[in-house]
């Protein structure tokens, strides 16, 4: 009974993402790659970037959002980054036959500009509604998560930290009730998805000047998927050679991580092991409050996001830290060609953390956002 029980759920579930199964019960290998965007072989084409004024379409988020990106804002004016913003909310719609959507209008937006900068958004709990983080990655194929930890601020519980994780956004895991009492989980990897994603991690270790690529993994344990995420890894970086290549298993990263965090340099591996050891490495360097991050898709499409949550309680206080958004921003710099106009925002920046006089709670003082942000703008404003 509970296995045919458990089959139900997985044709439903199959059908809510629009997944086609035979008469046999076989998922289509190639149309579960087709809804979760890992179909294309190649490599995303890098986006070139024309000299001038760039839009860049700015979602402001709900909670401590519009504040933060309020300051990041203010402080690319004091620095004269030749950005437009174009603002746009995002709140999930229902188009027709009940599909959830992001609003055209920021659709429109993004498809125009290719770029964005985005601030935390709620993660709602209500039955049946998205994800907007989640909604976004798919509607645009943003499929690689990339996430620097770098401790050039005023914490140095280590030696210098410049750790690049990057996983995907499109392996993920589905998960549902079979019976009252038991739930299950999919996890789902694809070699097309594997494919891609451990190419761009040896791509951005070339173009980037970095010298190795682990891939991080648990094949001893999950022998198929793991499996077959690390033999795309692997043959990854048979194309690579000059970019040195070694594999780990998770637990073991996570051990030396803590224990010495320098050896790291460019990690790659799937979506969970991601977000669990971005956010580990995030403590060693001060926190989630100064943790950037970006989003890349194909057909140069790129969102670069805060990955802390909206802070709901410090909301509209003129508390919060604006730092992981700018940042960010920082890194939507360096992806357009930016990189005089980066450097200048990121010194400012950590100069001002490092001194100590003007920063927020959460960084050990008690100035409010706008001062910390304004003590950026004076510090950039001195460097011309």
């Amino acid at each position: 009974m509970a296995t045919n029980v458990c089959h139900l759920q997985i044709h439903n579930l199959l059908r809510k993402w629009g997944l086609s199964v035979n008469d046999k019960d076989k998922i289509k290998t190639e149309e579960v790659s087709r809804v979760v965007g890992t179909l294309l072989k190649d490599n995303p084409q890098p986006r070139t970037f024309i000299r001038g004024i760039q839009t860049v379409t700015l979602i402001p988020g709900d909670g401590i959002g519009p504040e933060i990106s309020s300051a990041v804002m203010k402080i690319f004016e004091a620095a004269q980054a030749p950005i437009k913003w174009e603002k746009r909310n995002v709140t999930a719609i229902q188009g027709p036959g009940g599909k959830w959507m992001i609003p055209p209008d920021a659709k429109e937006s993004m498809d125009r500009n290719k770029i964005g900068l985005k601030g935390p958004l709620n993660t709602p709990i209500a039955a049946g509604h998205p994800s907007m983080n989640l909604l976004l990655r798919k509607t645009f194929d943003l499929y690689a998560n990339v996430r620097p930890c770098k401790n050039t601020l005023s914490y140095r519980f280590y030696d210098p930290i410049h750790i690049i994780f990057i996983f995907t956004n499109t392996l993920i895991f589905f998960s549902f009730q079979i019976v009252d009492g038991v739930v299950q989980s999919i996890k789902l990897i694809t070699e097309q998805a594997s494919q891609r994603i451990a190419e761009y991690a040896f791509e951005y270790a070339r173009n980037n000047q970095r010298a190795s690529v682990t891939a991080v993994h648990k094949a001893n344990i999950m022998r198929m998927s793991d499996g077959l995420f690390l033999r795309k890894c692997r043959e990854a970086a048979e194309k690579h050679k000059d970019v040195k290549f070694t594999e780990m298993y998770l637990d073991t990263v996570c051990l030396n991580m803590v224990q010495d965090p320098t050896q790291f340099d460019v990690l790659v591996m799937p979506n969970l092991y991601g977000d669990i050891l971005s956010d580990l490495c995030a403590g060693l360097i001060g926190g989630l409050g100064v943790t950037p991050s970006g989003n890349i898709g194909t057909n140069g499409v790129a969102i670069f996001e805060s990955v802390h949550g909206t802070a709901p309680d410090i909301a509209g206080k003129d508390m919060a830290n604006p730092t992981a958004l700018l940042l960010s921003a920082v890194m939507m710099l360096r992806h357009m060609g930016l990189h005089g106009h980066a450097k200048k925002i990121e010194a400012a920046c950590f100069d001002t953390i490092r001194e100590k006089k003007v920063v927020t709670k959460d960084l050990g003082g008690n100035s409010k956002c706008s001062e910390f942000t304004d003590a950026i703008c004076q510090r950039v404003k001195d460097m011309d």
